[in-house]
């Protein structure tokens, strides 16, 4: 196990995708900033946060739970990255990026839950 959060691997690519998710919704309409703007930055930052109460849990299964909440998590800001592409707030370029970066994510945090549960 990692002697910090820091260290977990799944927890630094969900961080850069919070700091992209935030780069990108900077220039995202004024009167979506506390609609769209807020929705798409709480879910993506709950999965790192939610990777994060994890590892602090006691148990596996403490933890495989919070894994678990930060897929949902996950799938929610795939959810707002595809209304914002159908919006125009975000262009074509913008959202393939994010959304490869969703899956790479996801696919970690499968194989991570896979490996709590050996």
């Amino acid at each position: 196990m990692a002697h910090t959060f820091k260290n977990i691997k799944v927890w630094e690519k969900a961080h850069r995708l919070v700091l992209d998710v935030y780069k990108v919704t900077k220039k995202f309409p004024k009167d979506e900033k506390y609609g769209l703007t807020a929705q798409l930055r709480r879910s993506a930052s709950s999965v790192p946060t939610n990777i994060v109460e994890g590892y602090k849990r006691k148990s596996d299964k403490d933890f495989l739970h919070f894994l678990n909440i930060a897929d949902s998590s996950l799938e929610e800001t795939k959810y707002h990255l595809l209304l914002s592409l159908d919006l125009k707030y975000l262009n074509n370029t913008e959202y393939e990026r994010l959304l490869t970066l969703t899956d790479e994510v996801g696919k970690m945090l499968f194989g991570f839950q896979q490996k709590l549960k050996a």
